[in-house]
């Protein structure tokens, strides 16, 4: 069974962990980072492989865990662990090997079109343009070097490799309930967060599937290097 680290960046009551636990085929241990618990140093990290949350925080606020969590993965990615962050973690592995995250001066919300670019075994069996739910007000504006762009949309990039390390913009974990809650907690005019909501439907969840076989895809990726890894690994599940 492939076994797999979760760095729950979000802040206060989330449905993060009810959301990976549904999605990631394997077992789960989580860490809770933003209350500064780590995995164990990369080169005596024992699972398969390690997942980055989304936060409400943003990566470049001054706060000790930020940095702790972008020196983690640093170093993991450095040791060749897979990782795979989403949303916020999608930014902070950029901006920990090198690039650079920014506002982007507007929130995007709701079931969004996505177009792939290139080959990635990340988006293996998803379509060249696919859709799937948004909800940021930053963004990567610069990758680090030699990483690659593997999908975009009209406000940017929206997913990355770099050898073993992957990021996407978008929440391919979300369900309709976890959709909801995000839009119910938006500070936004109410008019627009009806329209939002409206758009929650079973069909929209239902297009978005497609988005959810990057987890699978992961999988194979942290699978493949199975038998790598040695030394234990001090979880709080």
């Amino acid at each position: 069974m492939v076994e797999f680290a979760l760095l729950d960046a979000s802040v206060g009551d989330t449905p993060v962990r009810r959301n990976f636990r549904r999605e990631l085929p394997g077992d789960v241990t989580v860490f809770e980072v933003s209350e500064g618990e780590l995995p164990s140093e990369p080169d005596r990290f024992s699972l398969d492989g390690a997942i980055i949350s989304g936060s409400q925080c943003s990566t470049y606020d001054d706060q000790p865990w930020i940095a702790d969590t972008e020196n983690w993965a640093r170093v993991a990615h450095d040791a060749g662990i897979p990782m795979l962050g989403i949303c916020w973690g999608h930014q902070l592995l950029a901006e920990a090997l090198g690039g650079r995250v920014a506002d982007m001066g507007e929130l995007e919300l709701g079931y969004r079109t996505i177009r792939r670019v290139g080959a990635s075994q990340l988006f293996n069996g998803v379509s060249r343009t696919f859709t799937a739910f948004e909800t940021h007000t930053d963004a990567v504006v610069e990758l680090p070097e030699d990483a690659r762009v593997t999908a975009r949309n009209d406000t940017g990039i929206q997913g990355f490799q770099f050898g073993r390390t992957y990021g996407v913009q978008f929440h391919p974990e979300y369900d309709m309930e976890a959709a909801r809650w995000v839009i119910e907690g938006k500070d936004i005019p109410e008019e627009d967060r009806r329209a939002v909501l409206e758009t929650v439907t079973e069909d929209s969840h239902a297009a978005a599937a497609q988005a959810r076989l990057v987890f699978e895809n992961f999988r194979r990726v942290a699978a493949g290097e199975r038998g790598c890894r040695i030394g234990p690994v001090t979880p709080d599940q």
